[in-house]
């Protein structure tokens, strides 16, 4: 592309950018506008990517991590034709409008993954770096030469300060993930004003120690000197690259270039027109200049026909090898059998007592033979939270297509590259640590959910039951935290049994799932009890009189707990239910008619037992209904010691029960009627 025309179209990115922000009098001029020469550069020269089919397989992946510049990547989509009209530009941040605040994945064609959260693009790009080299390794594609797709980052200041950059920086580099290209927007510049209020570290010194590869570029304003640094990054040195480029913010802004007041918030009207002036701008209000247009009308055509070209050589490939080629297509469809529940209750042990966490994990090696999607790793906890898939080999810079990944002690990064394997839609991946330690994955939980990306979350060691390692290992408030996550399920299954049924509906889910499982032995249902299971309804009635005058409603480790107490109530001729509710996500998503058949209306006496916080379980008790939790930490001492002064036994059970609902001994009780006490 002629030089004149490319800076005129990078100019073009600058002038829509501020336009759709003062329109929207919203938004953040000053990333677009600095990094337009760098990001028109790629996406006119280097990226692979096909407008006409913005899900093609044999894309580059791009990320825009400082996602608060979302009009870079609005105004690039609609120069290249990705159906997102200018009217659309015009729309930006309006309800409705394919141009929201921060990108979206599965909102705006064209973008690969939601941004917003600074650092978490970086994050997630790791993981779509490493879903990638996974899948060549595993189909034959990278002997095929099918796999040189990279990912492509952009990151500023801000994802440098967060510390999720160095979980995921590091992670990078000790894999040698060099399909990663990530520019750095060095402009110096953060809301509050110069980074040097809070941030003086030399982020290339801190990437260099991490294994990759650093680019300089005095300019990144300058096209010759992204255009030379770019063409570097496509020859790999075997390592991650990350392009350091100094930009201005606001770039072409005569007033507010390299000056905070051009990061958030829109220049103002008299600025945007003072900006064209300077940038020589002669064009109306959201227009593409007419040379801008046609040479980037050619360039798709030409985008379009490179990727018809490999698409031909890729089927080729399939025809080769019609085994490989049913395989490849597992993969892409992330495919999972029919008959997955039943194969899964197959090989659970419910012979004897066992661990969810170990029950889980015995299903697990099943679940990976029956899914060849399926993948993941720990965060230096596997031994544990039995997440290694047995005989298969581990993920490294020299074994691309280990199935077990090591995320090391990287709680955050791992929540984020689990997001970003999910995202380059090949694999089903599972990531694994302690349920206390859920906390530093939030963020990456509430992305998963938002983007509705279907992975799998193996949290263990799920309640005071912990034992010795005290309250900072002990779970109390996460499972709500969880549950409160919009989008996101979670099941706590009370046995083995329980343990198949939940990973089938993990598989087969189609957004984020977490398991809940025990570190303690918990004992199996009978097999008449295992008729009645059904998590996929979230909650079902386990064990039921006839009559009954109380329903008990339990989850995880103390459906058992419950199962013992009903039996020492009927010995008192009262007549018992007992509702299993692996998930409360799941119930509430089933019909009026169902869960009153479950949690039955005119039954008000209610108990609820978790070994977790009480709030929420008020919904399913009622006001005159008990909940039975834990609404302190826990303490260090043996497990068993634990439930006895926590109440957890049948004997505390039932005494905080009659606590609750009798009032004196003439035998009268809160139940409003429905028991015959």
């Amino acid at each position: 592309m002629d030089r004149k025309v490319t800076k005129k179209a990078a100019d073009t990115v600058r002038i829509l950018s501020a336009e759709a922000i003062q329109k929207a009098k919203s938004g953040h001029p000053g990333t677009p506008m600095g990094c337009a020469d760098y990001a028109f550069t790629l996406w006119s020269k280097y990226l692979r990517h096909n407008p006409k089919n913005p899900k093609w397989l044999g894309r580059d992946r791009f990320v825009l991590s400082a996602g608060h510049g979302s009009m870079l990547v609005y105004s690039l989509l609609h120069l290249f034709e990705y159906g997102l009209s200018m009217e659309e530009l015009k729309s930006f941040r309006q309800w409705g409008s394919l141009t929201p605040g921060h990108p979206e994945y599965n909102h705006t064609p064209g973008v690969d993954i939601t941004t917003g959260p600074l650092a978490s693009g970086l994050g997630s790009a790791v993981g779509m770096a490493i879903a990638a080299k996974y899948f060549a390794a595993k189909t034959g594609l990278d002997k095929a030469g099918l796999d040189d797709n990279k990912i492509y980052v952009i990151c500023g200041d801000g994802c440098m300060m967060e510390g999720n950059s160095s979980e995921a920086g590091s992670l990078a580099g000790h894999l040698k993930l060099d399909n990663i290209v990530a520019f750095y927007d060095d402009n110096e510049i953060s809301i509050e004003g110069s980074t040097e209020l809070a941030f003086s570290e030399e982020v290339a010194a801190r990437f260099a120690s991490f294994n990759w590869r650093i680019i300089h570029v005095a300019d990144a304003n300058d096209l010759d000197q992204v255009d030379n640094a770019l063409a570097q990054a496509q020859n790999s040195d075997g390592r991650p690259t990350l392009i350091v480029g100094k930009t201005k913010i606001g770039f072409g802004s005569p007033n507010k270039q390299g000056k905070s007041s051009a990061h958030g918030e829109p220049l103002g009207e008299d600025e945007v027109n003072a900006t064209k002036q300077n940038l020589g701008w002669t064009e109306e209000p959201f227009t593409v200049p007419a040379e801008v247009k046609a040479a980037l009308a050619e360039r798709v055509a030409e985008l379009e026909n490179e990727a018809a070209q490999w698409d031909k050589k890729f089927q080729t490939f399939l025809e080769e090898d019609k085994e490989r080629a049913a395989y490849i297509s597992k993969l892409i469809n992330r495919t999972v059998p029919e008959d997955i529940l039943e194969q899964l209750l197959a090989v659970a042990p419910v012979d004897k007592p066992i661990a969810t966490r170990a029950s889980g994990g015995a299903i697990l090696q099943k679940a990976a033979e029956l899914v060849p999607a399926l993948l993941g790793g720990a965060a230096d906890l596997a031994p544990s939270t039995k997440s290694d898939i047995k005989g298969e080999k581990s993920f490294s810079a020299e074994c691309l297509d280990g199935r077990n990944i090591h995320f090391g002690v990287r709680e955050l990064g791992m929540g984020m590259c689990g997001n970003g394997m999910a995202l380059y839609e090949t694999c089903i991946p599972y990531t694994s640590t302690f349920a206390v330690f859920s906390d530093y994955m939030k963020p990456a939980m509430r992305l998963a959910a938002i983007q509705k990306l279907h992975e799998i979350y193996i949290f263990t060691h799920d309640s005071f039951y912990v034992g010795e390692d005290g309250p900072t290992h002990e779970p109390i408030e996460q499972l709500t935290m969880m549950r409160t996550i919009p989008d996101f399920t979670v099941i706590r299954p009370a046995e083995a049994h329980e343990a198949a049924h939940a990973w089938a509906a993990a598989l087969k889910a189609d957004g984020p799932v977490a398991l809940m499982l025990t570190r303690q032995d918990l004992k199996p249902f009978s097999k008449e009890l295992a008729a009645n299971i059904d998590v996929e309804k979230g909650a079902y009635v386990l064990d039921s009189d006839e009559q009954y005058e109380i329903t008990l409603i339990a989850t995880g480790s103390e459906v058992n707990l419950a199962l013992e107490a009903a039996e020492v109530i009927r010995n008192s001729a009262v007549g018992v239910r007992v509702v299993s509710m692996p998930s409360m996500d799941l119930f509430l998503k089933q019909s009026k008619e169902y869960q009153d058949s479950v949690l039955d209306p005119a039954c008000k006496a209610r108990v609820s037992i978790e070994a977790g916080t009480t709030f929420g379980w008020h919904r399913f008790v009622g006001d005159e209904g008990l909940a039975i939790g834990l609404d302190h930490f826990g303490a260090s001492a043996p497990y068993s010691k634990l439930a006895e002064e926590f109440g957890f036994t049948v004997e505390g059970v039932i005494e905080k029960i009659q606590n609750h609902f009798m009032r004196g001994a003439c035998g009268g009780c809160n139940c409003g009627g429905s028991c015959s006490c």
